[in-house]
């Protein structure tokens, strides 16, 4: 058996990482969040890779904070306990919110605390009939970490995040799919990764750098000014017409044909 905390798996251009600790409910301690945090640097400067799946093994995709080590950090009496915020939880968040291609959540089971997190960060959010969110922080006396007080707010809402954090009840697959939590609820649970991996499939041939321009001028139309969002708007076009992508997709299009992308 693997006892590798993340594993990496690459089909053709997609990336799978699977989060491996599934005694734990991948509950993510010091290892994996180091090997996800430098996983997602290295896919960042990878141009053979075009889309990313994100799952978790066995039974749950996070039950978020390994809690264990949690308390064995305050007993040693650290002097910032939740140093791991800064140094691991933020540097995670920043390159899977950021990264310049598409991102596919395959939440089968429970996703809690910066578990759930992770998953609002992606792009997509596949779901099955045993999927759940639960926005725990409250319950252990901390706020939300891993970038949830910006990305759940643009996911349902203002008052609806303020409601899931501060009460921490668990949203069920139906009513996860309802708020805008999950992209696609899918019927059969064994369905929910083979359903992601076929949506990054579509993805990873899609035009990489136009996916990549959408999430970065979104990330600045969803709170700044029109004139924020314009200027984004002209940077983004500038790089996507100076694309090949670009170039052979216009002319498909002219001649009705349908484009090939190669993602640069």
């Amino acid at each position: 058996m693997n006892d590798e905390p993340l594993l990496v798996d690459r089909t053709d251009a997609v990336v799978t990482l699977t989060l491996n600790r599934p005694a734990a409910l991948n509950s993510l301690d010091v290892r994996l969040k180091e090997a996800l945090r430098d996983t997602l640097a290295e896919l960042e400067q990878d141009r053979s890779c075009r889309a990313v799946v994100l799952a978790g093994a066995g039974r749950a995709f996070s039950a978020g904070q390994d809690l264990r080590e949690h308390i064995a950090t305050l007993e040693a009496g650290a002097a910032d306990p939740l140093e791991t915020v800064r140094k691991h939880y933020n540097p995670i968040a920043a390159r899977l919110g950021d990264l310049p291609k598409p991102v596919v959540a395959a939440v089968r089971g429970m996703a809690a605390g910066a578990g759930a997190s992770l998953a609002f960060l992606a792009d997509f959010r596949i779901g099955g009939p045993a999927t759940s969110f639960l926005m725990a922080f409250a319950q252990v006396g901390l706020a939300g970490d891993t970038g949830v007080s910006w990305s759940l707010p643009r996911l349902v809402g203002h008052a609806k995040a303020v409601e899931l954090l501060m009460l921490a009840e668990p949203v069920r697959a139906e009513e996860a799919l309802r708020l805008g939590l999950l992209t696609r609820l899918v019927s059969d649970d064994e369905q929910v990764l083979p359903v992601a991996q076929e949506l990054a499939a579509r993805l990873a041939a899609g035009p990489t750098v136009a996916y990549g321009a959408i999430k970065r001028q979104l990330s600045v139309g969803d709170a700044g000014t029109l004139s924020e969002a314009l200027a984004a708007e002209a940077q983004a076009q500038t790089i996507c017409g100076a694309t090949s992508d670009h170039r052979s997709a216009t002319a498909a299009f002219v001649a009705k044909r349908k484009p090939e992308f190669e993602g640069h």
